[in-house]
């Protein structure tokens, strides 16, 4: 490829004086596992997402399994969530032995579709919570998908995973999830130098529950363990590099932003269908997402001509073998099925060249 997809050497190059520096300072005091480093970037964390708590924990997936257990989902309890994502959404609700139920997405968004959700829950049994996924990086209808947790009694979890940092009327989707969840993959926009996670909530007695159960259900009597946890800790390593890389995160999300913005400006069409925000929404562009007719034709010649590009998700999770026997929402999931054959992300991070941009944009342009 004439450049990467995501270019993580871009960024560290910015920030590797201070990187090195942290990690320095945590070899020194010897802190590997809960370090002080841990708790300032938890506090740092919360306070840019809008207040309330700051859990960090060992990954993605994690973040969600720990809340689940928090609220007592187990076997036989059905969690609602979109089969257009990464399988680690469905795979901490099945792990757990309850049964992920799968929704379609908006057709606009490739947000959870309330109307999809509503017909599900009402097709549904032992209903307990709803994870909507902030997908490639804008915030879900957290407004309509409150009032529908609210009005069936269900907990609201918003997997923001991909979407850390985005916003809705100016607000994070902590104003109406109970609980967010995020991982720090080394790709994500807000990403670690390994696997990292965190969840954060307004609700006190929550953030007790998952801070006993990251560290094995640990107790308040030394040498207790009160509730079967996981041994689930961001190391203190990592959260030193992510105090780092979120001093300069708003800075990379405005970059992001222009960027998004620059490829809309040049690709908007009739034939190509360019990514829409949803209305009031801030998008941290984890990934440019395009609707392109023969995707897969278009892949092969953009990478011939050494243009990085992906597919998100050619295999939905409903689809794939582990997942294949889960029920689906009565509508069929018409959305996803659509979306899987057509979407193709470009090259998209916060340090990406008006050159190389000029190159992405150029080429695909040209099979158009």
């Amino acid at each position: 490829m004439k450049f990467p997809f995501i270019d993580l050497q871009a960024q560290r190059a910015i920030i590797a004086d201070e990187v090195d520096a942290a990690l320095k300072r945590v070899l020194e005091h010897g802190q590997f596992i809960l370090g002080p480093e841990v708790e300032q970037f938890e506090i740092q964390l919360a306070e840019f997402e809008g207040g309330g708590h700051a859990v960090s924990c060992a990954n993605g997936t994690d973040a969600i399994i720990l809340p689940l257990k928090a609220w007592g989902v187990g076997p036989g309890d059905t969690v609602f969530c979109p089969s257009w994502t990464y399988a680690a959404t469905a795979e901490a609700i099945a792990v757990i032995g309850a049964i992920p139920y799968f929704v379609d997405v908006d057709p606009v968004t490739y947000n959870l579709c309330p109307k999809s959700l509503r017909a599900s829950i009402l097709q549904s049994q032992n209903a307990k919570a709803i994870i909507a996924v902030d997908l490639f990086g804008q915030p879900a209808n957290y407004p309509e998908l409150r009032a529908i947790a609210d009005e069936f009694d269900l907990k609201l979890m918003a997997d923001s995973a991909q979407g850390m940092g985005c916003r809705l009327s100016g607000k994070a989707p902590i104003e109406w999830a109970d609980v967010v969840t995020t991982s720090f993959f080394p790709a994500k926009p807000l990403g670690c130098y390994g696997d990292g996670g965190a969840m954060l909530t307004r609700d006190e007695s929550l953030k007790e529950q998952l801070l006993s159960l990251r560290f094995h259900g640990r107790g308040t009597v030394p040498g207790d363990h009160a509730k079967v946890g996981l041994n689930s800790r961001l190391d203190t390593m990592q959260a030193a590099i992510l105090i780092e890389k979120l001093k300069i995160f708003a800075d990379e999300i405005e970059a992001r932003n222009r960027i998004a913005h620059r490829y809309t400006e040049a690709l908007q069409s009739n034939i190509l269908r360019t990514p829409k925000v949803i209305e009031g929404g801030l998008s941290i562009w984890a990934q440019y997402s395009i609707e392109v007719p023969d995707r897969d034709s278009v892949m092969a010649g953009m990478r011939a001509a050494g243009i990085p590009v992906a597919a998100y998700y050619p295999l939905p999770t409903h689809m794939q073998t582990a997942y294949k026997d889960f029920p689906t929402s009565p509508d069929g999931l018409p959305n996803t099925m659509a979306a899987k054959d057509m979407i193709m992300a470009l090259p998209m991070h916060a340090y990406l060249k008006p050159e190389d941009q000029d190159a992405v944009i150029e080429t695909l342009l040209g099979f158009m």
